[in-house]
C-alpha cells in the first residue's frame, strides 16, 4: 500500500483538505455512526484511514476506546480514549481484534486490494459487530448546478475527468458495497446515500484547490494550461463567481456480524 494511496497526509495542503472533508462529512457520519447499536459495557472501536482524527474523537466522546490508524498518523495525537497507530490495513493483519464497531471514510476506493480489506475488516468485528464502510460514487456528469458560463461547465467537468484518471480509484465501488458486505456474511446491510450542494467558497468547492495544489504538473501534463487552473481556483475560491457543485454521492454502508 505505501505509495498507492493518492493523498498524502505529508503534504502542505494535507491540513486544509482534512479540514474540508470534516466540515463536508462529519455531521452525516456521525448521525450513521450514532445509529449503530452499542453493546452494554466496553465499546470498542477501529477509525481505519483515521486522517486528522474527527471522527475518532468523536467516538471517544461517546465513550469508545478508539484505535485510530493511519499510514502516516502525523495528524492524530492521543487523546483519552484514542490510541494511535502507523498501520498498513493492506499488508498488515488488523491491530487487536475484536472490535464492537469497525468504520472507514473514503480510504478503500483507493485501494486494489479493497475487496481484501473489506473482507479483513468484516472479520475482525465481534459477533454481531457493526462495520460502516463510506466511498464516493464518482460520476463525473452533472456536476454543476451553476456556473457563470458554458465554458466553465465545460472546464470544471473536463477538470474532473482528467482528475478520475490521475487518482486512478474505482469511482463504481461505492455501489458495489452493500453486495460485498453480504457476500462477507454481513447481516441487516443498509446504504444510505449523501450528495450536498456546495457553493464556490465552501468546503465542498475548497476542496478542489487541494487537488488543484498535489496534482498541478499531471493536471498540466494531461493538457489543462496555467490559466485553465488558475481560473478553477477562482471559480471555487470567490462566492461572487457564481459556481454551484454537487457532491459526490457519498454511500455509507452498515452491516453486522453475525451473532447479534
Amino acid at each position: 500500500m505505501p505509495g498507492s494511496y493518492a493523498y498524502d497526509n505529508d503534504a502542505e495542503v494535507a491540513i486544509q483538505q482534512h479540514a474540508c472533508l470534516s466540515a463536508m462529512l462529519d455531521d452525516f457520519t456521525r448521525t450513521r455512526l450514532s445509529a449503530v447499536d452499542s453493546p452494554a459495557g466496553a465499546f470498542r472501536c477501529l477509525e481505519v484511514g483515521a486522517g486528522a482524527g474527527s471522527i475518532a474523537r468523536w467516538l471517544a466522546g461517546q465513550g469508545a476506546a478508539v484505535v485510530a490508524t493511519d499510514l502516516k498518523p502525523g495528524h492524530l495525537a492521543p487523546e483519552p480514549g484514542i490510541q494511535v497507530l502507523a498501520h498498513d490495513i493492506v499488508a498488515e493483519p488488523v491491530p487487536d481484534p475484536p472490535y464492537d464497531l469497525i468504520h472507514a471514510r473514503l480510504l478503500l476506493i483507493h485501494l486494489p486490494e479493497r475487496e481484501q480489506v473489506l473482507r479483513k475488516l468484516a472479520g475482525a468485528l465481534r459477533p454481531g459487530g457493526s462495520l460502516v464502510v463510506e466511498d464516493w460514487h464518482i460520476h463525473v456528469e452533472h456536476l454543476v448546478v451553476s456556473a457563470p458560463t458554458p465554458a466553465d461547465t465545460a472546464l470544471f467537468e473536463r477538470y474532473q475527468r482528467i482528475l478520475l484518471g490521475i487518482l486512478d480509484n474505482d469511482p463504481t465501488w461505492a455501489t458495489r458495497v452493500h453486495a460485498e458486505m453480504l457476500a462477507c456474511g454481513l447481516r441487516e446491510v443498509d446504504t444510505a446515500i449523501h450528495s450536498p450542494v456546495w457553493p464556490a467558497g465552501s468546503p465542498g468547492a475548497l476542496l478542489v484547490t487541494v487537488n488543484l495544489a498535489l496534482f498541478r504538473d499531471r493536471l498540466l501534463a494531461a493538457g489543462l494550461t496555467g490559466d485553465d487552473l488558475d481560473h478553477l481556483g477562482w471559480l471555487v475560491r470567490d462566492p461572487r463567481s457564481g459556481l454551484v457543485i454537487r457532491g459526490h454521492f457519498l454511500y455509507s454502508t452498515h452491516g453486522h456480524a453475525p451473532g447479534r
